[in-house]
């Protein structure tokens, strides 16, 4: 039995190591027929978004992506999910979850590239079409050029005149009127005050020509009765008026600057309810103005006396420039144009240094200013003022600064 036994043990152990025909790893599946997929369009014209439905081999949604067309996407919504949450197949790699196959991202629709808009073609920058330049509006504050100047600073040439004898009583009406026969040439007739009749006798004397005034009120104390004085003598014609001083030298005198600064909105408003409206000013020294700005910022313009006799360091030849210098200085810092309302050169008294009265010095001195300015100069003065007097201070030459001498009706 043993014997038998092992031989065939032997034989069924080579049978089985002998090759063998490969079988299949694995059988197909049975299919179950043919799968039938339907696909259902419908065209419509609308400007809407598209909803793109993604499903699994047994027809059930499993995800869902939005394209929108002709507009910038809101902010992403998370897909729907899919209703009776299925076994989700392995993310069945999300069949590349047609990446909105790139959807051109609506290639933000070439948004129309600013269509290189024709860059604006520099559109010949408006070249500041020579805009029709509104003709200068002779604007009443704003004259035109071209125009004489009315009132205030622009006039030519002016000059200073005082009606007193020798004796300081009043000159008369025809007194005046004498002493006019031989001025003339100049644009501008200075008065100080309203005393002995003046204003009156001088527009009388005058009366036909085109000469103004630079009228003035003296007395800082009187300005109402001063102010309805100058009213009655222009009579409503304010045209001849250039402009009214108040006070002459007050600070150089030793008034207060408030007072002064008071005196003049005082004339203002009195001047204004007589009807004139023009420019109204104080009068000092430059030295006075230049330490005091103020009273030339409460004027209409800054009114200086300026003698580059009293300085004594300038000859009659250079006056021109020593009195060009204080206009400037003083125009520069006030901001305001700047009126000379007294210069010139004596032509007797005592010498002042570098100053020397005389008939031919008071030529230069002439010479020199008419020089250095083309207007807004009033020269001191049109006759000798023989009613004043004589002193060191003023080196013996007060009575003989007159351009034309002594007086004919003196």
């Amino acid at each position: 039995m043993k014997t038998i036994l092992l031989p065939a043990i032997f034989l069924a152990l080579l049978h089985l190591a002998a090759p063998q025909p490969h079988r299949p790893r694995h059988s197909h599946l049975k299919r179950h027929g043919p799968v039938k997929v339907h696909t259902q369009v419908e065209y419509v014209t609308v400007s809407a978004e598209d909803v793109v439905v993604y499903v699994d081999t047994q027809g059930n949604p499993v995800t869902t992506t939005t394209i929108y067309r002709n507009q910038s996407p809101p902010t992403s919504r998370p897909a729907t999910p899919p209703s009776n949450p299925l076994p989700q197949p392995p993310p069945q790699p999300q069949q590349p979850q047609p990446q909105p196959q790139p959807q051109p991202q609506p290639q933000p629709q070439p948004q129309p590239q600013p269509q290189p808009q024709p860059q604006p073609q520099p559109q010949p920058q408006p070249q500041p079409q020579p805009q029709p330049q509104p003709a200068p509006a002779p604007g009443p504050d704003k004259p035109n050029s071209a125009a004489p100047v009315l009132s205030g600073p622009g006039f030519k040439s002016g000059v200073s005149y005082s009606p007193y004898n020798a004796d300081n009583s009043c000159k008369s009406t025809q007194q005046v009127a004498t002493d006019f026969t031989k001025i003339s040439g100049y644009d501008v007739i200075r008065l100080y005050g309203t005393d002995c009749n003046q204003v009156s006798n001088v527009m009388a004397a005058t009366k036909g020509s085109n000469v103004k005034f630079f009228l003035g009120i003296f007395d800082l104390a009187q300005v109402q009765k001063e102010a309805e004085t100058i009213s009655n003598a222009v009579k409503g014609d304010w045209s001849r008026v250039n402009a009214v001083s108040v006070g002459n030298e007050m600070v150089n005198k030793g008034t207060n600057p408030g007072t002064v600064i008071g005196a003049i909105g005082q004339a203002r408003n009195a001047l204004k309810g007589h009807g004139y409206n023009g420019p109204v000013a104080s009068v000092d020294t430059m030295v006075a103005m230049t330490d005091h700005p103020e009273i030339c910022k409460a004027s209409d313009f800054c009114a200086i006396n300026c003698h580059a006799f009293f300085d004594g360091k300038v000859p009659a030849e250079k006056s021109g420039e020593f009195i060009k210098g204080w206009v400037d200085k003083i125009g520069k810092a006030t901001g305001k144009t700047v009126v000379v309302t007294e210069t010139g050169w004596p032509t007797r008294g005592d010498t002042n240094g570098a100053a020397v009265p005389s008939p031919e010095n008071h030529k230069a001195a002439m010479k020199s200013i008419q020089g250095a300015f083309s207007n807004n100069v009033i020269f001191y003065s049109a006759y000798n003022d023989m009613w004043k007097k004589n002193g060191q201070g003023t080196f013996n030459a007060e009575q003989y600064w007159g351009i034309m001498g002594n007086a004919p009706s003196a």
